[in-house]
């Protein structure tokens, strides 16, 4: 049985034999992914040691004082919060061992290639199209179509993919799930400007891309089902992410209401301290989301946070460019940048309320995330869908 005194042990033992200062990152991370001490709740030979999820906290604060590297997290989210949950679950024995190891070490970045010019809030209307080769099972894939607004695409190895295989089915129907190397001829990353000056986003286009079957991931037709899994680990990680007091949003805030007593109102107070509530309620609730994790898979209460985190990043941003006043309206720098990833808190509080602005749409828009919660978490009565069961290719685009 593994407990907390035997992970202490073991994390020891990798230390002693990989002393950070003498190991280069990269093999430090292999050696620690290798020793079941990746993520401790993943499978023995796959990162973990099929222990509880909650001991991963012990693992990571022996590491963390040694000064031993981490995976920079941050950069590889998509892999971490997505890809690696959805592989784990529907992959096969050689999907796992081959895609797990280098995507927790960040040799290997990932993105998402789901949503496309017409099919975004309404995902499952999806219309890139992969079409088997010869039509005999075992066939490479042809893929034929367009992404937007895909994060990390420019610095991504591999991409998490949908795309239709069966036009005769109703939309949620016909729709299959894949790995697709992002190396591969036929595939063009064009960068997507955002308000902020950036290319964090990016257009992609696929002409003839070719997937082997080996690279389907779940069974054909059952892409939906597979993407469910995708978007509700989404959802969890860029809402109820591991903040400390004051982390995220708020800690620039109320940094400048400490600092700057000359710019603070009676008014400001009032709206702040109800802000500053509001982001630690969050930020528990989150707490109390990840410990339910330790029982299963994530369900929508994902949403729930994710909807959370968009409206208070888009409040709290907007109270501390009226904090400052005239300063608020100063922006940095408009240089077209194609940033690894996104920075809230080392930014000025212009870029982060303009930034602000697409927490509500990624991820699932805020608008999709209500209906969810209203359905799945309320138990409301779901909104009539006259699509439901017409074949996909009958819909009207």
């Amino acid at each position: 049985m593994t407990d907390a005194a035997r992970l202490r042990s073991l994390t020891r033992k990798l230390l002693d034999e990989h002393p950070p200062a003498a190991t280069g990152r990269t093999d430090f991370l292999r050696a620690r992914f290798d020793a079941g001490l990746a993520w401790v709740h993943y499978p023995a030979g796959l990162g973990g040691l099929d222990a509880p999820r909650s001991l991963q906290a012990v693992v990571d604060a022996e590491l963390a004082a040694a000064g031993a590297p981490d995976n920079e997290p941050r950069r590889i989210g998509i892999g971490l919060g997505m890809a690696a949950p959805t592989i784990l679950r529907y992959g096969t024995r050689e999907q796992r061992e081959r895609f797990l190891r280098p995507l927790w070490t960040g040799e290997e970045v990932w993105c998402q290639l789901f949503s496309e010019p017409g099919a975004g809030s309404d995902l499952a209307a999806l219309a890139t199209r992969a079409v088997r080769e010869g039509g005999s099972a075992g066939g490479d894939w042809i893929v034929n179509g367009q992404k937007v607004w895909t994060s990390s695409a420019h610095l991504a190895r591999w991409a998490i993919l949908l795309a239709r295989t069966d036009p005769e089915l109703p939309k949620h129907r016909g729709i299959s799930y894949f790995l697709c190397d992002m190396t591969d001829p036929g595939i063009e990353v064009r960068p997507l400007r955002q308000i902020t000056g950036e290319a964090e986003f990016n257009e992609v286009f696929l002409t003839d891309v070719r997937i082997p079957d080996a690279h389907r991931l779940g069974e054909v037709g059952e892409g939906w089902k597979v993407a469910r899994t995708t978007l509700m680990n989404e959802r969890v990680s860029i809402g109820g992410a591991r903040l400390p007091r004051e982390g995220g949003m708020i800690g620039p805030l109320v940094g400048t209401w400490r600092e700057r007593p000359e710019l603070r109102t009676h008014d400001l107070h009032q709206r702040l301290l109800t802000l500053w509530v509001e982001a630690e309620v969050a930020r528990l609730t989150g707490e109390r989301l990840r410990q339910q994790l330790v029982a299963g898979q994530p369900g929508p209460e994902g949403s729930g946070m994710k909807l959370a985190f968009a409206r208070l990043n888009q409040e709290i941003s907007g109270l501390e460019v009226e904090l400052l006043g005239e300063e608020g309206l100063l922006y940095s720098d408009w240089t077209l940048r194609r940033p690894e990833l996104v920075d809230f808190t080392g930014r000025d509080a212009g870029y982060r309320y303009l930034r602000a602005k697409g927490n509500s749409i990624e991820g699932g828009t805020s608008e999709v995330l209500l209906n969810i919660v209203a359905e799945r978490v309320l138990g409301l009565p779901p909104e009539p869908r006259d699509d439901k069961d017409v074949a996909w290719k009958e819909l009207t685009r």
